[in-house]
């Protein structure tokens, strides 16, 4: 099974130029590219679904080179429903170093930016040079703008079309890149960016495309929909991802293992059929987060993430560190401890009781723990003195609620 094959097997091609990408791609030898826009600061679980087909890419053979759009950043490619908020220059130029050292981190690629040529061109050469090879009519047809001639398109957006078809252009010229990898929603503008090729220089270039990441519902993995998993362990830790994946749609977990892992065909079918016979035990969905999560942020905070959660599942609040109590109760309700406020009082002040008379009958019957350990002692105090390195007391009530006092 060549490259393209397994590419096939896994799910990841959607659209094709021509019948000869097969034959190309399994030869091996090509330069090609994938770009994003640095609309933030960190890349997400749906690009390094993109960035992974890369990366397969460039095990069998190929050279990529990921393009930061630090000048269409500026523009903005279209929306399906409304225009996207400009962004500053300065957010633009700190987005890209910062995508461009986490690229370079995980997946050791050549990163370019297309400001540095798109920033040269002025306007008259813009429309002289580039803008005559495009015909409105067609434009108008690519899904990218058709979808929203209904509701309105601005000239800057319409024009997004053009300054990606001229990076292709570019880079064939600089860099003798011959494909393009995008998601399924990018083809119109590779298309764009092929048909340029063709009219200013007479050759053939190619590019194909790969489904977009989804869940059940058809909505994308990225930060427009829902809150995105980044590949920042700042913005979202290791413990928070494991548990994205841990609890990932038994549906969908065969296909992320398929997107988003190295693991052959063998052993996602093995997966897939124990996932079948004993889905209680979860066995794909923690392949893939142990996968996933050693990929980005190492084998290390896999295990941290691993034995938070097990200490948490637990009640065995008082094995972990107040670093891994802040990583695994991010979110949670949190006030501040003091040497005069009393259990009784955090539990109603972080809504684990709705009155004094009510958080009585919790303490009373037991349903309330403090770092692990039953308490009715409605007087314990919340400060330092009992709290996991002076720094955190978590309360639980019951099985499943939590709240977090965060003592100074």
């Amino acid at each position: 099974m060549g490259i393209y094959e397994e590419l096939e097997w896994r799910g990841l091609i959607k659209d094709v130029s021509d019948p000869s990408v097969r034959e190309k791609i399994n030869a091996g030898g090509v330069t090609f590219y994938i770009g994003t826009d640095p609309t933030g600061d960190s890349l997400h679980i749906g690009h390094f679904s993109s960035f992974l087909i890369s990366k397969r890419l460039k095990d069998a053979g190929h050279h990529p080179i990921l393009l930061v759009g630090g000048g269409t950043g500026l523009i903005g490619d279209p929306k399906p429903d409304a225009e996207r908020p400009m962004i500053t220059y300065e957010t633009v130029d700190h987005n890209f170093q910062c995508l461009k050292a986490q690229a370079e981190k995980l997946f050791g690629f050549e990163v370019v930016n297309n400001r540095d040529w798109l920033g040269k061109i002025n306007i008259i050469d813009f429309l002289r040079d580039y803008g005559k090879y495009f015909n409105v009519n067609v434009m108008c047809q690519k899904d990218i703008v058709a979808r929203r001639l209904d509701s309105g398109i601005t000239f800057t957006e319409f024009s997004y079309m053009i300054l990606q078809a001229l990076d292709f252009w570019y880079l064939n010229k600089t860099k003798n890149v011959t494909f393009q990898v995008a998601g399924q929603d990018q083809w119109g503008n590779i298309t764009a960016g092929i048909d340029l090729v063709r009219k200013k220089e007479g050759k053939e270039v190619y590019g194909f495309t790969m489904p977009l990441l989804t869940k059940s519902d058809g909505t994308k993995f990225g930060k427009t929909n829902g809150k995105a998993i980044w590949l920042d362990a700042k913005k979202t830790s290791p413990y928070e991802m494991y548990q994205f994946f841990i609890n990932s749609e038994d549906a969908k977990v065969i296909d992320y293992l398929k997107f988003l892992t190295f693991l052959s065909r063998e052993e996602i079918e093995d997966l897939e059929r124990k996932n079948n016979e004993n889905p209680h035990l979860r066995e794909a969905h923690k392949a893939l987060a142990r996968e996933v999560i050693t990929f980005i942020h190492g084998k290390e905070a896999y295990e941290e993430a691993v034995k938070i959660s097990e200490a948490l599942f637990s009640g065995d609040i008082k094995s972990l560190t107040a670093d891994q109590i802040e990583m695994g109760f991010n979110g949670l309700p949190e006030i501040e401890g003091a040497a005069d406020k009393t259990l009784l009082q955090a539990l109603v002040e972080t809504k684990l009781a709705g009155s004094n008379r009510e958080a009585r009958q919790f303490l009373q019957s037991g349903a309330v723990s403090v770092n692990g350990d039953k308490v009715t002692d409605m007087n314990m105090v919340m400060d330092a003195s009992n709290a996991i390195e002076g720094r955190y007391i978590v309360i639980r009530r019951g099985k499943k609620l939590y709240a977090l006092v965060k003592c100074n």
